[in-house]
């Protein structure tokens, strides 16, 4: 009698934990998929009279203080405030001051409730040594828009993880001299941290794969992407169209950066794929053997999402500005594309 009642308070128990884990399981994937497919915050769009600040988390700035007051001058144009970092024009080896130096400039701009942008200085490279350094707390209680490309891309990663949209467009160094050539890249980063509507319509290419898709679009720069891989700061692309760029790499570096995103699952569930510019690429000794298009087109092979080539951001004077985290519907066809930002 003892054992038997000893088995079926062991049968009970087990049956009870059992449950216990399915509920569990449940709730974990229900949470999950609340992360891949909720609506990210936005930040306040500026105003007349709000104040931005000019940091660098990446790079030395070394004879390039006539780009920053370029883009103290844009900024007051536009009737807005400025600030710059303290340390913005240090310098250790490669980078803009030590780490704790770019730190404590982006640190107190995150925590600056009068600061509702951040425009980072440069690219480069350097932001990823000073991510786990911050503390976000203060952003997340009033969040500001965060405005880069290249090398800012780990910061648009981590951004987009806490739940927030920033803004891909260009930085302070972009700035040269011959103002008409960057028209579009100043008009439509304007744009994006006033509040206007962004739409673009892309130049046609063969090795457009069509499709219609209305998604997030995240991404940015291939080799940040690339370097996140594993950590933290990688994001999830289920149900998102991939921006991608990128900047003076060997056809085959493309190629390993994204069959090492394929194995890692990235495209997996993937909504969408859109190609900025891939700009100075590198001639190897052993030719690739096809174009860079062909090239994408071939390791994506697989998938059936659509894919949009000739999208004007990246390395380039035309840079465009993105919302990252933002839905947007993206119509390919092979004269064509159309992006417009919900």
């Amino acid at each position: 009698m003892y054992f038997y009642a000893m088995q079926k308070i062991q049968l009970t128990t087990g049956i009870i934990l059992g449950l216990m884990l399915i509920s569990i399981q449940i709730l974990f994937a229900q949470n999950n998929a609340h992360t891949n497919t909720m609506k990210l915050k936005q930040p306040p769009y500026l105003k007349a009279g709000d104040t931005v600040a000019i940091v660098a988390p990446s790079g030395i700035l070394n004879g390039r203080s006539g780009e920053i007051e370029r883009a103290k001058a844009l900024l007051k144009s536009w009737n807005l405030h400025v600030v710059i970092g303290k340390h913005v024009f240090k310098q250790n080896n490669h980078f803009a001051g030590t780490d704790d130096e770019r730190c404590e400039d982006f640190q107190n701009a995150l925590d600056d409730p009068k600061i509702k942008a951040i425009w980072c200085a440069r690219g480069g490279y350097g932001t990823v040594r000073i991510l786990e350094k911050l503390d976000y707390t203060k952003f997340r209680e009033k969040p500001k828009w965060i405005i880069g490309y290249s090398d800012i891309t780990a910061l648009h990663n981590q951004f987009h993880n806490e739940g927030f949209e920033s803004i891909h467009a260009i930085m302070c160094t972009s700035l040269i001299d011959k103002p008409e050539e960057l028209e579009q890249s100043i008009e439509t980063m304007k744009q994006a941290v006033f509040g206007e509507k962004l739409q673009y319509k892309l130049k046609g290419s063969n090795y457009n794969r069509s499709g219609k898709v209305s998604a997030p679009i995240v991404g940015g720069n291939l080799t940040m992407l690339h370097t996140m891989l594993g950590s933290n700061t990688s994001i999830d692309t289920s149900g998102k169209i991939l921006f991608i760029e990128e900047i003076g790499e060997y056809k085959y570096h493309i190629d390993r950066m994204l069959q090492s995103l394929k194995r890692a699952g990235y495209f997996d569930k993937c909504a969408g794929l859109i190609v900025g510019d891939m700009s100075k690429m590198r001639k190897n000794t052993t030719p690739w053997g096809s174009s860079i298009e062909q090239l994408i087109i071939d390791a994506l092979a697989e998938y059936n999402f659509p894919i949009a080539f000739n999208m004007p951001a990246g390395h380039e004077n035309d840079n465009r500005a993105l919302i990252l985290g933002r839905t947007i519907d993206l119509e390919v066809t092979k004269e064509g594309s159309i992006i417009n930002f919900k």
